[in-house]
């Protein structure tokens, strides 16, 4: 069969790909599950450059070691703290890859109308030029969804970046006409599909990415800070059905499959974040559609400051305490000094226990990730259904660096920008401490009156250097 070997290492690679997605789903298989990925990546590279399209040898082999060098780069130098916003910029990447390989089948179609079939033309040239009139049509419907998918991505992946990096406003923004004008780009670009399909011409698809491209912005643009979780990972679905496109008009098998993979993974983690958060799916990718309105509950009290040596005498005489890590503990690159106590606690025989909630910190997974790497035993790390009974049976609960997953007006407040969301009670704990570096209302802008409770004591300060503090006073 020709191209045997690539076909059989598209199904292994395939295989191992969904081997990566189950190990990934826990946390002591996952290290296991990244060299499913790698290995399966590597095969599936090698496959393709020996296959159908094989040649250019020369620039596939420079653009593979400026991609590997660039990725090293990357990995040597941006912190956990940045890797959200590392993927919301790698997905723009692939929504901008779709991008090009639709407009190059478009130009390939042009190319070849008319054109006997011929293996001089190049292999893609040759399977369209082998094509019938309804495969084409087929072909430019997978392009121009490719191409639509692909633009939003890119430009709704560019803007989240911005607002994880802090380089555009975390608050939810809209031109003037809001969902309209989203609406009314969609219209433009179904529009634009009818006039592609009975010309062919370049126009009509130029309107419709410009169309994309636009829908792209504006629905990142209006979804705020609070949500940027479920963002990141409904980009993360888009860039997967943006690469099945890809594969669907360049007849590769395994980009299909892998997109897939991806886009359906994203989006059912999207919408676990989305049941987390109590959020409608379908607001947040319209853009938060039908959010909360109205003013706010007011917050009465004060914040109450205790230095170190209040927080330690009280872990001291504790039994039991949880912490509940955040964004916070991620930016002071506290997690080490964080698992330190955490052992020296143990070994005073206090219960120690770990509280994550879905959206802790700005990607799914970013607290596990961060204990798992300073060697956390697992079986204390706990999700928020596992341990949220178990607060008011609790002495001390540490908060580090969170705001909206510990906020009691998510219950309190209809008005609040998070109502209905569910989180991690500790209010109802006989003691609360929240290490935090000020009395703002953090990345989401959103005030907690958990900080102006009677059992509640600020601990202001760098998170490492605060938890550094207490090590020598814990007896």
């Amino acid at each position: 069969m020709e191209f045997g070997f690539t076909t059989a290492a598209y199904v292994v690679a395939a295989v191992l790909f969904i081997l990566a997605l189950g190990g990934l789903s826990g946390q002591e298989s996952a290290k296991r599950a990244v060299w499913y990925g790698i290995f399966g990546m590597a095969l599936a590279v090698v496959a393709t450059l020996v296959g159908p399209g094989g040649g250019l040898w020369w620039l596939s082999i420079l653009l593979i070691a400026g991609g590997g060098v660039i990725g090293l780069q990357l990995a040597n130098r941006v912190q956990m703290t940045q890797m959200p916003e590392l993927v919301a910029a790698m997905h723009s990447l692939v929504g901008l890859a779709a991008v090009f390989v639709g407009f190059n089948a478009h130009l390939v179609i042009g190319q070849v109308a008319g054109v006997e079939a011929t293996k001089d033309l190049g292999t893609f040239a040759y399977l369209v030029a082998k094509k019938g009139a309804v495969e084409i049509n087929i072909l430019r419907v997978e392009l121009f969804l490719g191409v639509f998918i692909g633009a939003i991505t890119f430009t709704g992946s560019v803007i989240a970046y911005g607002k994880l990096a802090g380089r555009v406003t975390s608050a939810a923004e809209k031109l003037p006409g809001g969902h309209i004008l989203n609406a009314g780009a969609a219209v433009l670009s179904v529009i634009a599909l009818i006039w592609y399909m009975n010309t062919g011409g370049l126009l009509p698809l130029l309107i419709m990415t410009a169309a994309a491209l636009f829908i792209g912005y504006h629905l990142i643009m209006g979804i705020g800070g609070a949500d940027m979780p479920v963002v990141v990972s409904m980009l993360n679905s888009y860039s997967g059905w943006a690469a099945a496109a890809i594969g669907f008009s360049l007849g590769n098998d395994l980009l299909i499959v892998v997109g897939a993979l991806v886009g359906s993974s994203g989006a059912i983690l999207s919408y676990i974040m989305c049941k987390a958060m109590n959020r409608s799916f379908v607001s947040v990718i319209l853009g938060g559609f039908g959010g909360p309105a109205g003013e706010q509950m007011a917050v009465e009290g004060e914040q109450v400051a205790i230095e170190a040596d209040g927080v330690a005498a009280a872990l001291n005489d504790a039994d039991s305490v949880i912490i509940v890590p955040g964004y916070g503990m991620a930016v002071a690159q506290a997690q080490q000094s964080v698992a330190e106590l955490t052992r020296k606690l143990r070994a005073a025989g206090k219960e120690m226990r770990f509280a994550i909630h879905p959206v802790a910190g700005r990607l799914p997974g970013h607290m596990n990730v961060l204990l798992a790497e300073a060697k956390v035993p697992y079986d204390i790390v706990l999700e928020m259904d596992e341990i949220n009974d178990d607060f008011p049976e609790t002495d001390v609960v540490i908060v580090i660096g969170s705001n909206d997953i510990v906020n009691p007006a998510a219950q309190d407040d209809p008005n609040s920008p998070i109502a209905g969301m569910p989180v991690l009670e500790v209010w109802k704990a006989k003691q609360v401490f929240v290490s935090k570096r000020g009395q703002g209302t953090g990345y989401s802008g959103i005030e907690n009156p958990l900080f102006f409770k009677e059992n509640t004591r600020m601990f202001y300060g760098d998170a490492k250097a605060s938890v550094d503090k207490l090590l020598p006073m814990i007896d």
